[in-house]
């Protein structure tokens, strides 16, 4: 006879609502886990997406992901004419507000040469952009269909592609312009702006972007190259194995901090409401354990008793809490990926606080006098 399911039978309501209540929590641990997965491999992706071995940016800087990055034009036929370099591309980076209908969206516009290095990759729907102005290619998180226009700016830009799965670190979908388009999006002032700037003789240049990115030929050294480049004063140059350590350590590190602190304080209440319902099913059989005790049943009976119950507890909000984040994943603003290994370790440091939170259930039990039993 399993003294503990009997138990839990006699108080089935209690136990399925503390479940309940401990699938809650335990979800929102999993989920945070999943988003900060799913924040590293957006912010990971877009570097990626651009498909270089060597980012050029402003010396002196981190490059466009970690801080402003400007730099001419021209720098391109330089990295170009390097010794290793099969190809280079330019690119600008910006967050602005499109208006698409009666709506506002945030977008990651990203500005390319059209047949160079650095445009979208993956086009599920419709083609990549052909004419010189104002075609875009978007995401599909976006919601804008494929043919619609979007307002920036000034401008209307028609969408005639649309890729899955491409935002910035912070869920913005990518936006990618031609550079001509971005560059004006990005430097040129409005009419009252240039005026003051050109009275001022410091009219607004065109001829800038944000980076310089290379792809090499096989077998040549990244590093070397990159060291070539920092020789010149003016320019800095980070790999693309870089560039991802760099990004991961300067954008989604304070996250990580968060959202690390926010888990940690979550398994704590969990322990805490653990040990709290598991102390109060002891002391209300009080009684039971005295009558346990008087008729000899070893303190392992006991123990197996309030152990399992607190398993069963973490066991039951683990899978309840799984389950509701995997059905629930689709749906979320931001992008949860759930790992395998994620879930197992997350199992098994609730059985440890389960084990933890049920001590003090264990200790009292065995403190119990077992003439209570025989008391009014």
């Amino acid at each position: 006879m399993n003294l503990a399911s009997r138990d839990i039978r006699h108080r089935l309501g209690r136990f399925v609502l503390t479940g309940i209540g401990l699938a809650l929590l335990l979800g929102v641990v999993l989920s945070m886990i999943g988003i900060y997965r799913g924040l590293v491999a957006d912010a990971l992706q877009l570097v990626r997406l651009a498909n270089a071995d060597l980012w050029v940016v402003e010396g002196g800087t981190q490059g466009p992901f970690a801080e402003s990055s400007r730099l001419p034009k021209d720098a391109r036929e330089t990295v170009a004419r390097l010794a290793g370099v099969a190809e280079a591309g330019v690119l600008t980076f910006q967050t602005t507000e499109a208006r698409h209908g009666q709506r506002k969206i945030r977008l990651y516009v990203v500005g390319h040469e059209i047949g160079r290095l650095g445009g979208p990759v993956h086009l599920v729907v419709g083609r990549p952009i052909a004419r010189s102005h104002y075609e875009m290619v978007i995401d599909r998180r976006s919601g804008i269909p494929l043919g619609d226009r979007v307002r920036l700016g000034n401008r209307t830009f028609t969408v005639v592609g649309l890729t899955e799965g491409q935002v910035d670190s912070g869920g913005n979908p990518v936006a990618y312009l031609t550079l001509k388009d971005a560059q004006e999006l990005q430097f040129e002032l409005d009419g009252a702006a240039a005026r003051n700037q050109a009275a001022r003789g410091q009219a607004a240049s065109l001829n800038q972007v944000n980076a310089v990115i290379a792809r090499l030929h096989p077998g040549v050294s990244a590093e070397t190259v990159a060291e070539t480049v920092r020789r010149w004063k003016h320019l800095g140059a980070v790999t693309q194995d870089g560039q991802e350590t760099l990004l991961v350590a300067s954008v989604v590190d304070r996250a990580r901090k968060q959202i690390g602190l926010f888990t940690a304080i979550l398994l704590l209440v969990s322990a805490v409401v653990i040990a709290l319902i598991i102390y109060t099913m002891t002391m209300d059989k009080m009684r039971e354990i005295a009558t346990l005790k008087l008729i000899g049943a070893p303190d392992r009976t006991i123990v197996g008793l309030i152990v399992q119950q607190s398993l069963a507890l973490g066991g039951i909000g683990f899978g309840l809490g799984a389950a509701l984040i995997t059905l629930a994943v689709d749906i979320f603003p931001r992008r949860i990926i759930l790992l395998p290994t994620d879930a197992a370790s997350l199992g098994a440091v609730v059985v440890t606080v389960c084990l933890l939170a049920s001590l003090m259930g264990v200790r009292y039990a065995l403190k119990v006098d077992p003439a209570q039993a025989l008391g009014g």
